[in-house]
């Protein structure tokens, strides 16, 4: 401790040559007492006047000394950058009156092109895997389909793009955020009316679909919902005419209701991927 304080005392009146002197020696003594304890035991502890056998403790002043040290008196002295893999180097530069760190890395992040390449961490899926969803998804437009027929002389059709997105996502990421019954509906739910105030203020249009789209992101993002196919159906109720009657019973119909129907059809391909392997 006692040299410790003298390099302190001593730093005001000491040459340039004494000062990279001490800088280093706080720097040694410093990295010294951040090795593990099981090393520094029967370890000398360097000071000015040469090695010693005191090891100061990690509550003892010393321990900050490194921060003092990399910041005040070390000047021109390479060490390994915080965070930084090989090669990165940390050095300081004169601007002015302040010093200015300057951090460079030998393995800089190159260009990569795994985004294009399949997840390797995953394993080929089986056929059972490809079968069950393709067939969830086939039942569900079947089942939209004849209700269509059934709802046609009201004016009324449940096959509508967005549900084909929400299949999308139900079927082949289960897992996913988009894919959780909150995020679903709230996001379904929420954009249809936007969708339907947009189009009652502004008219059919490019304001009013980029407005419903803004819109609708902010939603999802405010209300942590995010749920990619909702983002659609204010731009198809703003397009598509034969929906405009419905005014805000958009907001259930034809969305809302069908993903519940999707819901009860992802449950029984979840099962039968479960139970039914092949």
């Amino acid at each position: 401790m006692h040299a410790l304080s003298l390099s302190f005392s001593d730093w005001a009146g000491a040459g340039k040559r004494g000062k990279e002197e001490m800088g280093m020696q706080l720097k040694v003594n410093c990295d010294h007492l951040l090795r593990p304890q099981s090393n520094l035991a029967g370890r000398p502890f360097l000071t000015r006047s040469g090695p010693s056998s005191f090891s100061p403790s990690r509550s003892s002043p010393q321990f900050n000394a490194l921060h003092w040290a990399e910041r005040t008196v070390s000047p021109g002295l390479d060490r390994p950058a915080v965070g930084g893999g090989v090669g990165s180097r940390r050095r300081r530069k004169r601007s002015g009156r302040s010093d200015v760190v300057v951090v460079a890395s030998g393995n800089a992040a190159a260009p990569s092109w795994d985004s294009w390449k399949p997840d390797k961490a995953s394993s080929a899926p089986s056929l059972s895997d490809v079968a069950w969803p393709a067939a969830g998804a086939f039942a569900a437009m079947a089942i939209f389909g004849k209700m269509d027929q059934i709802l046609a002389p009201k004016g009324f059709s449940m096959t509508i793009a967005p549900l084909g997105a929400v299949c999308a996502v139900l079927f082949t990421a289960p897992s996913s955020p988009a894919a959780r019954k909150y995020n679903m509906f709230m996001a379904q739910i929420g954009c249809a009316v936007i969708g339907v105030l947009a189009f009652s203020m502004f008219g059919p249009g490019w304001l009013a679909r980029s407005t419903a789209l803004a819109a609708s992101i902010a939603f999802m993002i405010y209300t942590r919902a995010a749920h990619p196919p909702a983002a659609s159906l204010p731009i198809l109720f703003i397009d598509a005419a034969k929906l405009h009657h419905l005014n805000f019973w958009y907001a259930i119909f034809p969305g809302a209701t069908g993903c519940i129907v999707l819901c009860l059809i992802q449950e029984m391909v979840s099962f039968l991927k479960e139970n039914v392997k092949f």
